[in-house]
Order: structure tokens, then C-alpha cells, then sequence
């Protein structure tokens, strides 16, 4: 019997160090194959988020009897990087989003333009010449869409409590356009359909525009001081989302102001000047490059963007032109 004991012993003091190598082995691939998700995390992560959505084919979505078409984009354009989209610009870092440039300068860009317009809808359109009280909702909407797009939950410039995202603001902005499209189609707000209103709008959009140009300008110059310029493709995509959002908004405030372009013979600049920004907004290199603008082996996509813009900005004023006769 003692002798059965410890040989059962002995066994067992055997078999141990095999238990033991074996779950060590187990832990190791488990660790190896943590270590590898995490590394596949990011760039996995950055390709199923990015998204540079440019589609000028897009509709304004609910857009009441009697409503605004324009504020009615303007809305779509935002629930759709906010919600349908993610948006990136507020992404801590351990989140792919974080890693990316080109899509979150796009969706900054695109709401850039859609604060201007917003202001001059609260300044202009959405009030009774400029004596009458602004449209509360679209204060709202303005005050919204001037929050700084990279804050997150929390905001540790200012406070270590919780804060509302930039996205949950975007919406709440998108909220409040819609409540003002909805007062507009029963008669309870204001959307005036004249000449100086519309013009007034139009020469914010131009000074925007020169400001755009003055950017690649600048990027253009300093492209020049560098073998690789890093920094062409974010000015590039920033640019695009305020040119891109700046068509669908006219695009769509053509049909606003239709009756008020045919008897003031403007509608076929109006077009003109759609089809230019048409074409930048759809420039989409695969790779953006900065180099000498009579360069022969690499392009400027910054100068090609630039051209667009310039012909759009001269076309805007041609309209305004049209429309002060």
C-alpha cells in the first residue's frame, strides 16, 4: 500500500510541470493574440471609420409645405456627419477616429460653411430687415454650430466635469433648424425672398470663399519650403467640406429663390456658378500633392482646388451683379 502511494505520488509530481508548461503556453497565445487585436485595432478601426462622404447628389430630408429646401440641407448635412457618420474630430485617442486628418477636416469644414450660412439666415432671411427681433430658433442654431469641433466628453481646458460633445451640440443645431423650417411652413417665422436679402448672403459666401483661397495660398507657399508637405491634404479636405456644403446650400437656395432668379435674369449664372462648385466638390486625388504649380512630374491639387474656388467666388459675384440691376 505505501509502496502504491508513492508511486501515485511520484505521477502526480510528474504530470505537474506539464499542467503547469501547458496553461502558461495557453496564457501566452491568449496574451499574443490580445496584443495582436490591439495592433489590428487601430488601423482596422481607422479604414471602417473613415468616410469622406462628397455625394452632390443628396436631398434635404423633411422639408415641410412651404418650408426652406436650403435650411432643410443644412440640417440633413449635419444629422448625416453626426449621426449617420461618426463624427471624428472629437475622438480621444484611443479610438480610431483620433488617427485620422482628412475626414475630420472634411466634416469641420462642412460645418464652417453651414455656421456662415446659419449666421446670415438669423441676420438676414430669417428677420424682417434688420430692426426686428432674430428668430430664436435660428440663434440657437448659430450659437451651436460656433462650438469648437474637437470637444469631446470632457473638456480639461476648462473643467474636469462632464461637458456635451461637439456632436451632441451639431445635433441639437440640426434640431433647431428643423423647429424653425416647421414654424416657417405654418406662418409662424420668417423667410424674406428678397433681392438684398439674397444678395447680403451671397457676398458672406464670397468673402468665405476668399478666406478659403487665402488658406491654399498660404499652404501653396509653404509647400515650397518642404521635401514632403504633410499638411497639403488636411488645408485640401478642409477646403472641400466648406466648398462641398456651400453647393448643396445654393444648390438647394436656387430653388428658395427660383421665381426671384428667372425675373431677374440670373438663373443662368446661378448655374454656372453650381457647376463650378460642383466640380471642386468632387476633386478627390488619391493622393494629395503640393508641388510646383508649373512643376512637370508632380501636381498642385491645392493650385487645381484653388482654381475652382476663384472661378465659383467670380461667378458668385457676377450674380450679385445680376441681382442689384
Amino acid at each position: 500500500m505505501a509502496d502504491f502511494d508513492f508511486e501515485k505520488r511520484s505521477f502526480l509530481t510528474r504530470l505537474w510541470p506539464k499542467r503547469l508548461s501547458v496553461s502558461f503556453g495557453l496564457i501566452g497565445r491568449m496574451g499574443l493574440g490580445l496584443l495582436l487585436l490591439i495592433a489590428l485595432y487601430i488601423p482596422v478601426g481607422m479604414l471602417w471609420v473613415h468616410t469622406i462622404d462628397d455625394d452632390t447628389t443628396v436631398t434635404p430630408t423633411e422639408v415641410p409645405a412651404g418650408g426652406s429646401r436650403a435650411v432643410a440641407m443644412a440640417a440633413t448635412l449635419i444629422e448625416r456627419e453626426t449621426i449617420t457618420h461618426r463624427w471624428t474630430a472629437n475622438d480621444p485617442f484611443f479610438l480610431p477616429g483620433w488617427w485620422l486628418d482628412n475626414m475630420p477636416e472634411f466634416q469641420t469644414g462642412i460645418i464652417e460653411a453651414l455656421g456662415r450660412f446659419s449666421t446670415e439666415m438669423m441676420d438676414q432671411i430669417g428677420r424682417n430687415r434688420g430692426s426686428s427681433q432674430a428668430d430664436p430658433d435660428l440663434s440657437k442654431a448659430v450659437d451651436l454650430l460656433k462650438s469648437a469641433p474637437d470637444i469631446w466628453l470632457f473638456d480639461f481646458t476648462t473643467s474636469w466635469a462632464p461637458t456635451t460633445s461637439s456632436d451632441a451640440k451639431y445635433r441639437s443645431a440640426a434640431k433647431a433648424l428643423r423647429n424653425y423650417n416647421q414654424r416657417l411652413g405654418q406662418g409662424q417665422a420668417l423667410f424674406e425672398r428678397r433681392g438684398d436679402n439674397l444678395i447680403a448672403l451671397l457676398d458672406r459666401i464670397t468673402s468665405d470663399l476668399g478666406s478659403a483661397s487665402a488658406v491654399l495660398d498660404k499652404q501653396i507657399l509653404a509647400g515650397r519650403e518642404v521635401f514632403i508637405d504633410r499638411r497639403a491634404d488636411n488645408v485640401f479636405y478642409g477646403v472641400k467640406g466648406r466648398l462641398y456644403a456651400y453647393y448643396l446650400i445654393l444648390r438647394e437656395l436656387g430653388v428658395d429663390y427660383q421665381q426671384l432668379l428667372r425675373d431677374r435674369e440670373a438663373f443662368n449664372a446661378w448655374t454656372q456658378m453650381l457647376e463650378s462648385l460642383h466640380e471642386a466638390s468632387l476633386l478627390d486625388p488619391l493622393i494629395v500633392m503640393n508641388g510646383a504649380t508649373d512643376g512637370l512630374f508632380a501636381a498642385n491639387h491645392l493650385a487645381t482646388q484653388g482654381f475652382y474656388l476663384l472661378r465659383a467666388r467670380t461667378q458668385l459675384r457676377e450674380v450679385s451683379e445680376i441681382l442689384i440691376r
